[in-house]
């Protein structure tokens, strides 16, 4: 019954108006889904496993889509240089590319909206030094941070070690590049609500400063947190992507969406054109449809915009 009736308040809310009465949003959202759902169900969704090295044939190497006159039917997209089937290699790249932009913009959300909360809340001094931090990092490039952070990794540890945790090095890279927005954001909206009267009341009858700014004042800063978050989840793919484009993102044995773009741009003018471009649509069409639903989301929360 509870389900039932959370479903009833969804389906009657302003948000799924505003969803249903727009195309683009709903075009935007079924491509997401495709996308998420390819990337997430690759293991039993994809024609080929193309991280199996025992099932690769060099023979097979630089074969043209299917529909070509050279093309293969077991390899729809075509192969790379290695023989790997190309729509397997987009599946489970972009199974990679989606975990690093999640894991990144959680890591970013809980960093961001901590600081943020106090520094708002608390005011003064902190305030001052930790919007001061957020300042002096927002003059950097995410990407130049990112690069920064993974130069620093790589040089401090072994490299057999650095290989293993890659992956945890580029979410974590990705991440504390773009903690600032959340931050600024969060701190904006607790200067607003910290002197309402339900955080005034909340005080008088003793409750603690933790308690008031986790379930009183974040609950009403949580609406641009959500925005921002499905839009940097689009930036953080592509800061991902580009790091693996130049080599310094998930190892080659995990390639990602940026490593199989990487890889065909070596062929690119040699006339094996999909090696690239079918990763690279796949790419652009994750972000475009992210980004789409960022924007709706974004009018959708600002009832000034309806």
């Amino acid at each position: 019954m509870a389900v039932a009736a959370a479903l009833s308040r969804a389906l009657d809310s302003d948000l799924w108006w505003s969803f249903r009465r727009s195309p683009v949003t709903i075009l935007s959202a079924v491509v997401a889904l495709v996308c998420i759902l390819g990337a997430a169900l690759s293991p039993w969704l994809a024609p080929h496993d193309p991280f199996d090295l025992a099932t690769l044939n060099l023979g097979d190497a630089f074969k043209p889509p299917s529909w070509s006159a050279e093309g293969d039917l077991l390899y729809p997209l075509g192969t790379d240089d290695q023989g790997r089937d190309m729509l397997s290699a987009i599946m489970y790249g972009a199974r990679i590319s989606l975990l690093v932009g999640v894991s990144a913009v959680v890591f970013s959300i809980l960093v961001g909206v901590g600081i943020g909360l106090l520094a708002g809340y608390l005011g003064g001094v902190t305030d001052g030094v930790l919007m001061r931090i957020a300042d002096i990092q927002l003059t950097f490039p995410s990407i130049l941070i990112a690069l920064l952070v993974d130069g620093v990794v790589r040089a401090a540890l072994p490299r057999e070690l650095h290989d293993r945790i890659a992956l945890f090095v580029v979410i974590f890279a990705i991440g504390i590049s773009a903690w600032p927005q959340f931050a600024r954001t969060v701190r904006g909206s607790t200067l607003v609500e910290r002197n309402k009267e339900y955080v005034l009341a909340a005080r008088v009858i003793g409750i603690s400063q933790l308690r008031i700014m986790l379930t009183h004042v974040l609950p009403n800063v949580v609406g641009p947190v959500l925005v921002i978050a499905t839009l940097g989840l689009s930036s953080a793919i592509i800061t991902e992507a580009t790091l693996s484009f130049l080599g310094v993102g998930v190892p080659p044995t995990q390639p990602s969406l940026g490593t199989l773009i990487r890889i065909g741009n070596d062929f690119l003018f040699s006339g094996e054109w999909w090696i690239t471009i079918f990763p690279g649509a796949a790419l652009i069409a994750m972000v475009l449809s992210v980004n789409l639903l960022g924007d709706w989301l974004r009018d959708a929360l600002n009832p000034r915009l309806r």
